[in-house]
């Protein structure tokens, strides 16, 4: 017989929802690591992960292969995992569309000047600041994945001046691409907005340090919507500090929830959301994690899987 394992830390009643929608599709056959006897957990060839333990992942020493809920898992790439269990993440149309939506609303926010507003309506200020169309402003996306170019296409639509930097190289239309730490230096020269869309591996890790992040131009901003280990903080909020960038909107943090004594928090040019810039939706999430599994069952098929090397 063959068993799935629902692996996770989330709280626990964020958990009993996600159990509810699986197993509505999959007629109860879905458990939770206590519910299984050592028995019964040689027999789990499938585990389905939301940010989990490795070492309870340890316990299922004959899983094949492994659903994660987030498009993010370097949590289990950098534990490492038998060479012989793939890792799937979730590939999700809506994800994508639900990211190039923040990466829009947080662009025109950014252009648009309502930070300074913000702190003008604080101060009860009644000042009009200057207006840049958005065909004036370089906006550069870090990684151009599925949620990449979900948001590039979403942006231009806006005719920004887009540009992206990849891994490889990419031909998508009206977007300049950069490969390459030196082109990397040349397109930040270039950009007014900057957003890091990158998943986190060891190159991409404080892969924006000081010296990068003083290629952007003076009062050029920043969007992390990737992972908070992308940006090396500290030389940010000096960068910050200085005028040398005027604002970052922050999604993502090296620890989260971020601790409430982190300076972010009160820093007068940081904008710090609470992870919410592609949340995972539980229904589109379930229905394809449950076909991943039905057509695993049928056919033998494993869905696209993780390049553990690559982190993605």
């Amino acid at each position: 017989m063959s068993r799935v394992v629902f692996i996770s830390e989330l709280p626990a009643n964020e958990q009993a929802v996600w159990l509810s929608h699986l197993n509505e599709k999959l007629n109860d056959e879905i458990k939770l690591p206590h519910q299984l006897s050592e028995r019964e957990a040689l027999e789990v060839d499938i585990a389905i992960v939301a940010n989990p333990d490795p070492k309870i992942v340890a316990r299922f020493p004959n899983l094949v292969w492994i659903q994660s809920l987030w498009a993010g898992v370097e949590r289990l790439v950098t534990a490492g995992l038998p060479s012989q269990v793939k890792l799937v993440r979730l590939i999700d149309p809506l994800l994508a569309t639900t990211m190039a939506e923040s990466v829009l609303a947080w662009t025109l926010s950014l252009q648009r000047q309502m930070p300074c507003y913000t702190k003008q309506q604080q101060k009860q200020c009644w000042q009009q600041l200057p207006v840049k169309a958005s065909s004036e402003v370089r906006v550069s996306i870090l990684g151009a994945g599925e949620l990449g170019l979900a948001s590039l296409q979403l942006l231009s639509k806006l005719n920004y001046q887009l540009s992206c930097w990849t891994r490889s190289p990419k031909n998508i239309s009206n977007v300049k691409n950069y490969t390459g730490v030196d082109e990397l230096s040349q397109m930040l020269r270039e950009t007014d907005i900057l957003i890091s869309l990158l998943p986190l591996t060891p190159q991409t890790h404080h892969l924006l340090n000081k010296d990068l992040l003083n290629q952007l131009p003076k009062d050029s901003q920043i969007i992390n919507f990737s992972r908070g280990g992308i940006i090396d903080t500290p030389a940010l909020v000096k960068l910050l500090d200085e005028g040398h960038l005027s604002h970052a909107v922050l999604d993502v943090f090296d620890v989260e929830p971020l601790p409430q004594g982190s300076p972010l928090w009160q820093h007068d040019k940081v904008t710090v959301l609470p992870h919410i810039s592609a949340p995972t939706n539980i229904s589109s999430a379930t229905s394809i994690v449950i076909a991943n599994i039905e057509q695993y069952r049928v056919q033998g098929v494993i869905p696209t899987v993780t390049n553990l090397n690559k982190g993605y």
